[in-house]
């Protein structure tokens, strides 16, 4: 059995196997001493990258929060008509869960037990009201359909987009696959959604 190297560990390694172990067996079910195994790594090599548990879990969800705050930020979701910018943040945050997937399964599963997981709900949610907001300025703009609930339809878009973390599994070589899952998302949600113009 081969261990890693103490010398060779970076806390973006040990943020990996962080994420990896705490997708497999919870955050809550994960102590220290699981962390230590599963990097070949001793506890204290651990404390000399981060002061414990709770801050390699706000730097995993951090980065799945960056990820989904930054195309917020791109030009194609803050320029031309609302259902054009929806449409676009619904593909980049599907390209970003694909991205990051481990991070974002993380980020989708805690549950608000600890400072860190409130403060990544909040997050969330603050990310779902901007596209929620997107949604109704396109309704209000004439470009979806008005027999659907836009709150039902966030959570709809929502809950398909995150069931992806789930299910999909990235393949080498699999750029097609890819790029049929993003689009088929986005075709699903929009194609119901707008109105026929």
């Amino acid at each position: 059995m081969t261990t890693a190297k103490r010398d060779t560990y970076t806390p973006e390694t040990l943020l990996s196997v962080a994420v990896r172990v705490f997708n497999e067996r919870g955050y809550d079910g994960t102590s220290m001493e699981h962390l230590s195994k599963a990097a070949g790594i001793s506890k204290s090599s651990i404390y000399h990258h981060v002061a414990g548990k709770e801050e390699l879990l706000r730097r995993a969800v951090s980065r799945a929060l960056d990820g989904l705050f930054a195309v917020l930020d791109e030009p194609g979701a803050a320029r031309g008509r609302a259902i054009e910018r929806v449409e676009y943040v619904t593909r980049r945050t599907v390209e970003v869960l694909m991205d990051e997937l481990p991070y974002v399964t993380l980020l989708l599963r805690v549950r608000g037990n600890t400072t860190t997981e409130r403060w990544a709900l909040e997050r969330r949610r603050e990310f779902d009201h901007r596209v929620a907001d997107l949604l109704k300025a396109a309704a209000a703009d004439g470009d979806l359909r008005d027999d659907v609930d836009i709150r039902l339809a966030t959570r709809l878009l929502f809950g398909m987009i995150n069931s992806l973390v789930e299910w999909y599994r990235p393949q080498p070589g699999g750029d097609g696959e890819r790029q049929q899952v993003i689009d088929t998302v986005v075709h699903l949600a929009f194609d119901g959604l707008r109105t026929s113009r």
